[in-house]
C-alpha cells in the first residue's frame, strides 16, 4: 500500500515536468526577437495560419524586421512592429502605415486561437484582414475585443517581462527562427 502510494505521488509530481517539456499540438517554428530591451521569443501556429506563419517566416529570414523600430507601445495593451519606415526617424508622423508590399491575401482568423496575453497577431488596415502584411503585434492582456477580427499565428513563449519593457521606438536588432534540436 505505502509501495503503491510513493508511486502515485512520484508519478503525480513529475507530471508538470513532462507536460512543460512537450511542445504545444500543431506548433511550427520559433521566432526570437532580440530586441534593445532584451529578447523575444514566441511558437508560430502553421495549422490555424499556414499563409501567415510562412510569410512571416519568409520576412524573418529575409532580415525584413532587423533593425526596425516599435512603432506602437500601448501599456497594459499591446506592442506592435512590421513597418520598413521605421528605419526612418523623419518619417516618425508616418510610422505603422506601411507594409512589405506583400499582403497576405487571405483571412486565417481561428476560432482555436484567442488574443490572449501573450498572443501574437497580425495587424491590418481597416476591416480587411487579407491587408495584412508585415506588421504583428504582442498582447501584454487578454484582448476578447479583438477575436474574430485579427490572425492569431503565435504566441510568446519567453520574455513577457521584455514585451512589458519595450518602448515606442524602441529598435528591433534581430529576428531569426530558431533552430530546433535535430535541425530545422
Amino acid at each position: 500500500m505505502i509501495t503503491m502510494l510513493l508511486v502515485c505521488v512520484l508519478v503525480l509530481s513529475t507530471a508538470p515536468l513532462a507536460a512543460a517539456q512537450q511542445k504545444t499540438p500543431g506548433v511550427g517554428p520559433t521566432i526570437v526577437l532580440e530586441t534593445s530591451k532584451g529578447t523575444i521569443e514566441f511558437e508560430t501556429y502553421p495549422d490555424e495560419a499556414p499563409k501567415t506563419v510562412a510569410r512571416i517566416l519568409q520576412l524573418v529570414k529575409k532580415g525584413f524586421y532587423t533593425g526596425l523600430r516599435f512603432h506602437r507601445a500601448e501599456p497594459n495593451f499591446l506592442i506592435q512592429i512590421g513597418d520598413p519606415a521605421t528605419r526612418d526617424r523623419t518619417r516618425e508622423s508616418w510610422w505603422g502605415r506601411g507594409g512589405s508590399g506583400t499582403p497576405i491575401g487571405v483571412s486565417e482568423v481561428s476560432r482555436k486561437r484567442r488574443h490572449l496575453r501573450g498572443a501574437v497577431a497580425m495587424a491590418h488596415v481597416g476591416t480587411d484582414i487579407g491587408s495584412a502584411d508585415s506588421q504583428f503585434y504582442i498582447l501584454l492582456r487578454a484582448a476578447p475585443e479583438l477575436d474574430g477580427k485579427y490572425t492569431v499565428f503565435g504566441h510568446v513563449t519567453k520574455g513577457m517581462d521584455v514585451v512589458a519593457r519595450i518602448q515606442f521606438g524602441d529598435v528591433l536588432k534581430k529576428a531569426s527562427v530558431k533552430a530546433e534540436p535535430g535541425g530545422l
